[in-house]
C-alpha cells in the first residue's frame, strides 16, 4: 500500500492529514487512470468534476470561495502529489487552474478578483498561464508579444506557445511587453477572455503525454485598459511571483509519479517469479528499491520543507522551490526509470502504469523552469548569501 507516513511530518498539521486521508479516499473513487481519445472534453470534465469536490477552492483565497485566508502551499503540493500518484490529468487540470489564477490573487484588483476567482474555485472557469514564446523560452526577459497603448486600452500583436489549457481556457493571463524598460524591466500582465477578437488558436501541440496545449496568436487584439493586471512594467516581477508558490508544486507532482512507480515496482518484485525465488529476493533488485526508496523520501522532506518556508515561516523560498523542484523531477525520472527496468518488456508496453508515468514525467523537467534554470536560480542564492 502507498506510504503514507510522511503525513504525520512535522512540517504538516492536521489538517494536512485530513485532507491527505479524505483526497485519497476520493481519487479511488472518481478517477479513473485509463483516459479517452477526446484529451480536452476529459480535461474539461475533470476541472468540472474537481470543482464540485471541493478541491480547487486550495487554488484561491477565502474571500473569494477559497479554503485558506492565503494560499497554503502544502496544502498544493499535497493535493498535487496524490492527484499526480492516481493521475497524471487530474493533477493537470488542477495544477493549471493554480497557475492560470495565481497571479490573480497576488496582484488582481477587487473586481478582478471577484469576475474570476469564485468561477475557478468552482471549476465553472478554466484558466490558463500564457508566458512562454516561440523565440523565448527560459528567457523571459526576451519576450516579443507586444501591449501598446491604444484608444483607451492595449493592442496586442505577437504569439505564445506551449500554452497549457491553450484551446479550452476560459481566459489567459498573458505577460506582454508595455516597454517601460529594457528586458523584464518593461513586462506587464493581463487578463485576456478566451473570446476576445484577435486572439486566435493558432496550432495544437500533441506531446508524448497528452495534455491540452496551443500556440496563441495575437493579431491587433484589443483590451480594455482594465484588463492591466498589476502595475505596468511589473509583469515579470508577477510571474516570478506566481512561478514562486507553483514551483514547489511541481515537485510534488514529480513526487507523486515517483512513489507509483515505486509501488509498481514494489508490487512487481513481489509477485514476480525468478528461478526458484521471487524478483524481490534478488540483490540488484533490493538496491534499486533501495536507491528509489532514497530518491522519494529525500525529494518529499526538500519538497514540504519549501512550502513549509513560505506557509508558516513567511520566507520567500525561491531558492528552496528550485531545489525541490530540481531534484524530485529529475530523481523521479530515475525512480521510473529503474521501474520500467524491473518490469522488462512489459515495462514499455502502451497500457502499463510504468509506461505512462514514463511519458508523463519528462515534462516537468522542462515546463515552470527547466532544471538547468533551477540550477542557476539555487547557485545565485547561494553565492549572494555567501557574499553578504
Amino acid at each position: 500500500m502507498p506510504d503514507r507516513s510522511f503525513l504525520d511530518w512535522p512540517f504538516l498539521d492536521d489538517s494536512h492529514r485530513k485532507l491527505g486521508e479524505e483526497l485519497e479516499l476520493w481519487c479511488e473513487a472518481e478517477l479513473a487512470e485509463e483516459h479517452g481519445e477526446d484529451v480536452d472534453a476529459e480535461c474539461v470534465a475533470l476541472v468540472r468534476k474537481l470543482g464540485q469536490g471541493g478541491w480547487l477552492r486550495y487554488c484561491v483565497p477565502a474571500a473569494f470561495g477559497g479554503l485558506h485566508e492565503t494560499l497554503d502551499v502544502r496544502s498544493l503540493a499535497l493535493i498535487r502529489e496524490i492527484l499526480a500518484r492516481h493521475s497524471g490529468l487530474a493533477d493537470f487540470a488542477f495544477a493549471m487552474q493554480g497557475l492560470g489564477s495565481g497571479t490573480i490573487t497576488l496582484f488582481g484588483t477587487d473586481q478582478q478578483k471577484h469576475t474570476y476567482l469564485p468561477a475557478v474555485a468552482k471549476g465553472k472557469k478554466i484558466a490558463a498561464f500564457a508566458l512562454t514564446e516561440p523565440r523565448s523560452g527560459s528567457d523571459v526577459a526576451a519576450m516579443e508579444t507586444s501591449a501598446v497603448e491604444a484608444a483607451g486600452g492595449y493592442r496586442i500583436d505577437g504569439s505564445k506557445t506551449y500554452i497549457s489549457n491553450g484551446g479550452i481556457a476560459d481566459y489567459y493571463v498573458l505577460f506582454a511587453r508595455t516597454g517601460e524598460g529594457q528586458g523584464h524591466r518593461g513586462i506587464s500582465a493581463f487578463i485576456v477572455d478566451a473570446d476576445t477578437d484577435g486572439l486566435l488558436i493558432s496550432e495544437r501541440i500533441q506531446v508524448m503525454a497528452p495534455h491540452p496545449l496551443a500556440t496563441l496568436k495575437f493579431d491587433g487584439m484589443k483590451l480594455n485598459s482594465d484588463a492591466l493586471l498589476g502595475e505596468r512594467g511589473q509583469g515579470f516581477a508577477a510571474a516570478m511571483a506566481t512561478l514562486d508558490i507553483f514551483r514547489t508544486t511541481v515537485g510534488a507532482a514529480a513526487l507523486g509519479f515517483a512513489r507509483r512507480a515505486l509501488d509498481e515496482a514494489t508490487s512487481r518484485a513481489l509477485n514476480r517469479r525468478l528461478g526458484d525465488g521471487l524478483l524481490s529476493d534478488n540483490p540488484i533488485t533490493q538496491s534499486k528499491l533501495a536507491e528509489m526508496i532514497l530518491d522519494v523520501d529525500s525529494s518529499a522532506l526538500l519538497i514540504y520543507r519549501a512550502a513549509w518556508l513560505r506557509d508558516v515561516q513567511g520566507q520567500r523560498n525561491s531558492r528552496e522551490a528550485a531545489l525541490a523542484k530540481l531534484h524530485a523531477t529529475d530523481s523521479a525520472q530515475k525512480v521510473i526509470d529503474k521501474a520500467v527496468q524491473l518490469f522488462g518488456g512489459l515495462g514499455v508496453t502502451h497500457g502499463v502504469a510504468v509506461e505512462r508515468l514514463y511519458r508523463e514525467i519528462r515534462a516537468l523537467r522542462i515546463y515552470e523552469g527547466a532544471s538547468e534554470v533551477q540550477k542557476i536560480v539555487i547557485a545565485r542564492n547561494h553565492l549572494a548569501a555567501f557574499a553578504e
